[in-house]
C-alpha cells in the first residue's frame, strides 16, 4: 500500500466522508462512513494508519464507523487529520479497485510468499501434464473427462487464489508488504529455531493422512468381498478365498486404525507442542525486550497494548502452528494422493468426485467474509455488555446509595437482549454456511454412485477399482469446509507478529556507561548543573536548573504540582536523561556509570507505589531476595508496618492480591517504604512516601527514619511541609522547575516568603 505520507494532497470525496468528532492533544476520534459495516475496510485503514510515524496506535470500529487515532503530541492536529484524511481515501480507492478492475489499472502481482495462488499455478501445471500422460497412455476416449477434470482444477486454483488475496489483503497492508515483495516470509521467522519440530510434525501428519485413506480404501475393499465374493488386489497377496480376504482386511484395516489413532495423536501432540513452543518462546524474548524498554516508551505505550501483545498476539503466533497449519498440511496431502489416483484408475469421475471443491472453497472464504459483519456486531454487543456488568458491580456502594439496582438491572437485561439477537445472527450465518457444505458433499456423493455406477455398468470402469474410491473424496470435502477459518487464522497471524514486531522495534535502554559503582564506597553527593528537561510536547519541567545534594543530609523538594520535584527523581535515577546540563553523583556525571549500578545504589519509593500479587513478605522482600526473615521484620517495623502485619491471621504470609488491594494506600505505602529500607542503599528518594498516612503513623515514622538516614543521602519530596520541616535544607520549587527559596525549616518561615505563606496554609494559621 503506497505510503500515507506520499498520497496526493487533493481531497477526493471519499475524504469528505470523514469528519472529526473530537480532537485532544496526542488523540483524535473521527466519524468515518467508510468502516460503518465494513469489518474488512476498518482493518485496512486501522493497519495503514498504524503505519505512519508518530501514530502509536488506531482503531476502527465497523459497528459504530468510528475510529481512534493515538499519535506523538508533537505531531499537530492538522498534519493528523490529512494523514487519516488520506488514509480513507486510499482505502476507498483500493476497495473500489478490488470490486471494479479495469484493463487500464491492472490488479497487483500477488506476493510469491503469501498467495496462495502462486502455489495452485503449479498444481495446475503438475495437473496438466498428468492429464495429458494419461490422455496419451489411454487413448483420446478420455479426453472430455480429462477436459472436464482440469476445468475443475482450474476453477478451485481461481477460487482460492481470488478468495486468499482478498482475505490476506488486511494482513499485507498490516505487515507492509506490497505485491512483488520478496523476502522471508513472516511464518519463517515466527517458527525460529523450531523447525525441526516442524518437520517432525509435518511428517507425522502426512503419514497419518496417508493411513487415514489407506483405511478407506481397506473399507472398500471389505464391501467388494462381501459383494463380488473377492477382491481381485488381495489375490495377488495369496488370499484366494473370502474367508481369507475378510481375515486379511480385519487385520489390514486393524492395524490402520491404529496406525491412524497413533500418528494422529502423535501428530497433533507434535503440532500443539510446536504452538506451545514458538509462544513460549515469543513470549520470552518480547517480555524481556519490554522490560529493558526506555521509561519514556513503557509509560508512553498504553499498559493494554502492550498485555495484549505479550498474551493474545503472541499466543495467536502459536495457534495457528498448534492447529490451521496442520489442516494445511492435511488438506494438501489428501489432494496430492487423490487428484492423481482419480485421475489415472477412475478419470470417468474426476470431474464430478472434486467438481464441489471449488464451491465448498467459494463458500469457506466467502462465509468469512460474509460473517464478519455479523461477529463484529456481535463482539461489540458482548464487550458493552462486559464492561456494564465490570462497572456495575464495582460501583456496587453507589448504586445502593441512590437505590438504583432495578434500574441496572434493567440495563443489562437490554444490554443481554441485544447479544441474544446478534448471537442468532450469527448463528444463522453459521448453520446456512454448515448445512450448505453438507448438501455440496451429499450432492457430490450420489454424483459419484450414479456417474461411477453407470461407468461400471456399461464395462469402462471396473467395479474393483470404483468400490475403494467411493468415500475417499468425502475427507477431503470436508476439510475443504475449514478453508475459510484457516485463512481468518493466517490472517490473525500476520497482523498479531506485526504488532509484537512493532513492539520489539521500540528502543531499549543501552548501558552506555562503562565506569563501574560500587555502592559500598558511594558517598551519596548528588548535583544538578544547569539541567534542562521537557517532556514530548510540553513545555519545559526544568529550564537550566541548578542544585546541590550533600551527602549524608536529608534534602527536601517541595512546591506546588509540576514545579519539577518527580521529574528530578526520574533524573536521578536515569528513567529519564537531561536535554542540557549534567547530573552527577559524588562528582561524576552519571551518565558515564552503568545504569544497573546506579539504581543498585539509589533506594526509590515512588508516590504511588506498586506491590506484586503476593505475600507481605515477598513484597518486602522484593529486590532483595535472598534477605532474611530476621531482616524483613527489621525493615517492617522501621516503617511502622510490623503492628499492623502482626495483626493479620497469616502474618507476613499474607497474600494481598493483585496491586496490593487487600491493603489500604497508607499500608501500601509502608510495604514500599520497608522494601527501600530492606534494600539499604546509600541514597534514598521518597516520592510522598507518607502522603496516605495518618498524622501519628507519619511522626513515628519520621522518626525511624531519622535514625535510618544516618549517614546515608534521603530526598524527601512532599506537598505536606510537616513531613519536612525536620530536614537539613529544603528547597521550595515553581512551576517550570525553577528554586524560589532554600534554606531549613526555620530560615524559611523567618524569611516570610513563599515557603512561610504555605506552612502557614498547612498550620492552620492565617497567610501573610
Amino acid at each position: 500500500m503506497p505510503s500515507l505520507l506520499d498520497a496526493p494532497a487533493g481531497l477526493r470525496p471519499v475524504e469528505r466522508g470523514a469528519s472529526p468528532r473530537s480532537v485532544t492533544p496526542g488523540r483524535q476520534r473521527w466519524d468515518v462512513g467508510l468502516v460503518l459495516g465494513r469489518p474488512r475496510s476498518a482493518e485496512i485503514l486501522a493497519a495503514a494508519l498504524r503505519r505512519v510515524p508518530g501514530i502509536t496506535e488506531a482503531g476502527a470500529n465497523p459497528v459504530t464507523g468510528r475510529v481512534l487515532v493515538r499519535h506523538d503530541v508533537r505531531m499537530g492536529a492538522a498534519e493528523v487529520g490529512r494523514i487519516v484524511r488520506r488514509a480513507v481515501a486510499l482505502v476507498a480507492e483500493r476497495a473500489a479497485g478490488a470490486e471494479h478492475r479495469t484493463p487500464a489499472r491492472p490488479a497487483p502481482v500477488p506476493a510469491p510468499r503469501t498467495d496462495i495462488g502462486t502455489v495452485a499455478r503449479p498444481v495446475i501445471a503438475v495437473g496438466g501434464g498428468i492429464a495429458a500422460g494419461i490422455a496419451l497412455v489411454k487413448g483420446s476416449a478420455l479426453s472430455r473427462h480429462l477436459v472436464a477434470a482440469g476445468g475443475v482444477a482450474a476453477a478451485t486454483a481461481a477460487v482460492l487464489r481470488k478468495g486468499w488475496r482478498r482475505t490476506t489483503e488486511v494482513s499485507r497492508t498490516a505487515t507492509g508488504s506490497d505485491g512483488d515483495e520478496a523476502g522471508r516470509h513472516p511464518l519463517l521467522e515466527i517458527i525460529g529455531p523450531h523447525r525441526g519440530r516442524l518437520y517432525r510434525a509435518a511428517a507425522l501428519s502426512v503419514a497419518c493422512q496417508i493411513s487415514e485413506m489407506a483405511l478407506g480404501t481397506f473399507l472398500g475393499w471389505t464391501g467388494l468381498v462381501l459383494i463380488k465374493g473377492e477382491a481381485a488386489p488381495l489375490v495377488g497377496l495369496g488370499l484366494t478365498t473370502a474367508t481369507a480376504q475378510l481375515w486379511g482386511l480385519a487385520g489390514l484395516v486393524a492395524a490402520a486404525c491404529a496406525a491412524v489413532a497413533g500418528l494422529s495423536y502423535a501428530s497433533t501432540l507434535q503440532w500443539r507442542r510446536l504452538g506451545q513452543d514458538i509462544e513460549h518462546d515469543w513470549r520470552g524474548r518480547t517480555y524481556r525486550h519490554v522490560q529493558h524498554l526506555e521509561m519514556e516508551h513503557l509509560e508512553g505505550e498504553r499498559t493494554s497494548r502492550i498485555a495484549g501483545a505479550l498474551t493474545n498476539d503472541v499466543g495467536q503466533l502459536g495457534a495457528f502452528f498448534a492447529g490451521p497449519a496442520n489442516d494445511i498440511l492435511q488438506l494438501a496431502t489428501s489432494l496430492a494422493l487423490l487428484v492423481p489416483a482419480f485421475l489415472f484408475l477412475a478419470p470417468q469421475i474426476a470431474w464430478i468426485a472434486f467438481l464441489p471443491i471449488p464451491v465448498i472453497a467459494w463458500l469457506s472464504l466467502d462465509h468469512r467474509s460474509r460473517a464478519a459483519a455479523d461477529y463484529a456486531v456481535a463482539g461489540e454487543c458482548r464487550t458493552r455488555l462486559g464492561s456494564q456488568v465490570i462497572n456495575s458491580l464495582e460501583a456496587g456502594a453507589t448504586v445502593k446509595s441512590f437505590c438504583t439496582e432495578e434500574y441496572e438491572a434493567d440495563r443489562i437485561d437490554t444490554l443481554g437482549e441485544e447479544v441474544r439477537d446478534s448471537s442468532h445472527a450469527t448463528d444463522r450465518t453459521t448453520s446456512r454456511h454448515a448445512e450448505t457444505v453438507r448438501a455440496c458433499t451429499t450432492a457430490s456423493m450420489a454424483g459419484i454412485l450414479l456417474i461411477g455406477g453407470r461407468s461400471v455398468l456399461n464395462g469402462t470402469l471396473r467395479f474393483e477399482v470404483f468400490s475403494p474410491l467411493i468415500g475417499l473424496p468425502q475427507m477431503l470435502l470436508m476439510r475443504m469446509s475449514r478453508l475459510g477459518g484457516i485463512a481468518d487464522q493466517y490472517q490473525r497471524t500476520l497482523t498479531s507478529y506485526d504488532r509484537v514486531q512493532r513492539l520489539r522495534a521500540l528502543p531499549v535502554e543501552t548501558d552506555d556507561g562503562d565506569m563501574p559503582l560500587d555502592p559500598g564506597r558511594v558517598r551519596g553527593e548528588l548535583v544538578l548543573d544547569g539541567v534542562t528537561f521537557a517532556y514530548p510536547g510540553r513545555p519545559a519541567a526544568l529550564d537550566d536548573l541548578s542544585l546541590t545534594v550533600p551527602a549524608g543530609q536529608v534534602t527536601a523538594l517541595v512546591g506546588a504540582t509540576g514545579s519539577g520535584k518527580t521529574t528530578i527523581a526520574k533524573l536521578l535515577m536515569r528513567f529519564q536523561d537531561a536535554e542540557s546540563g549534567t547530573v552527577r553523583l559524588d562528582g561524576r556525571d552519571i551518565r558515564g556509570l552503568r545504569r544497573h549500578d546506579l539504581r543498585h545504589a539509589i533506594g526509590f519509593v515512588a508516590q504511588d507505589p506498586f506491590l506484586f500479587d503476593g505475600t507481605l513478605a515477598d513484597n518486602i522482600r522484593y529486590g532483595s531476595f535472598h534477605a532474611t526473615d530476621e531482616a524483613v521484620v527489621q525493615a517492617a517495623t522501621m516503617a511502622e508496618a510490623h503492628p499492623f502485619i502482626a495483626a493479620l491471621p497469616d502474618g507476613y504470609d499474607t497474600l494481598i492480591g493483585e496491586r496490593g488491594a487487600a491493603l489500604s494506600g497508607g499500608q501500601r505505602q509502608r510495604i514500599a517504604l520497608a522494601r527501600a529500607i530492606l534494600k539499604d542503599s546509600p541514597v534514598v528518594i521518597l516520592d510522598e512516601a507518607t502522603s496516605a498516612v495518618d498524622n501519628e503513623t507519619e511522626a513515628a515514622i519520621q522518626r525511624t527514619l531519622r535514625s535510618f538516614a544516618a549517614d546515608r543521602t534521603m530526598i524527601v519530596i512532599a506537598h505536606r511541609l510537616s513531613t519536612v520541616r525536620h530536614a537539613d535544607r529544603i528547597y521550595v520549587m515553581e512551576q517550570g522547575g525553577v528554586v524560589a527559596e532554600q534554606g531549613t525549616h526555620d530560615e524559611l518561615v523567618a524569611r516570610q516568603g513563599l515557603y512561610a505563606s504555605l506552612w502557614q496554609l498547612q498550620a492552620g494559621d492565617i497567610a501573610a
